[in-house]
């Protein structure tokens, strides 16, 4: 499936696959809001987390809508805004566009269990143990590209390459730049 133009662009993988940084590289690049889905997780969830407990998909419902929904806003304010979800399940995804009521764009960062542990070794997150990202595998579905609007780049390129291949595809946002 060619890529939907859409003004919300969410850059999506597993915990430590880089969602924040090349999120707010392209927001930078494309000169607009950058959301973390990180800080719109309510207070239980952060607690299950830091205690090592996998979130559940009714621990994430209220999470997803709430971050969608401020993507949404972000993107009536800028014409376009950048965020940062995990994303990891289909129904995840379809609920986010759903709930923000447009297309969204999901960059899907892909990085095999080895390269993802050795960067999660390396960083400390605030709630999020090592503990945590087999769970983080076993729930994702990888997106699909020919039923999915999804751009994947293996998080092995550079942030730089990551941040012009994401701009690259939505060169359509141009046209909904507002200037500040």
């Amino acid at each position: 499936m060619p890529l939907q133009a859409a003004r919300i662009i969410i850059v999506m993988g597993v915990s430590s696959s880089g969602k924040s940084t090349i999120g707010k590289s392209v927001a930078r690049r494309l000169h607009v809001p950058f959301l973390d889905g990180d800080d719109y997780h309510p207070d239980a969830n952060v607690e299950k987390m830091r205690e090592g407990t996998p979130l559940t998909d009714d621990d994430r419902w209220p999470w997803l809508e709430r971050l969608a929904q401020s993507l949404h806003e972000a993107a009536d304010r800028k014409g376009a805004a950048v965020g940062a979800c995990s994303a990891l399940k289909r129904s995840y995804r379809d609920y986010m566009v759903e709930k923000a009521g447009e297309p969204i764009l999901f960059v899907y960062l892909h990085g095999d269990k080895d390269v993802i542990a050795a960067r999660m070794a390396k960083r400390s997150h605030e709630f999020m143990p090592t503990s945590l990202l087999d769970s983080q595998f076993e729930t994702l579905e990888i997106p699909d590209p020919e039923t999915e609007n999804v751009l994947v780049l293996p998080v092995t390129d550079s942030v730089e390459k990551l941040t012009m291949s994401t701009v690259k595809s939505v060169d359509h946002i141009k046209s909904f730049k507002r200037w500040q």
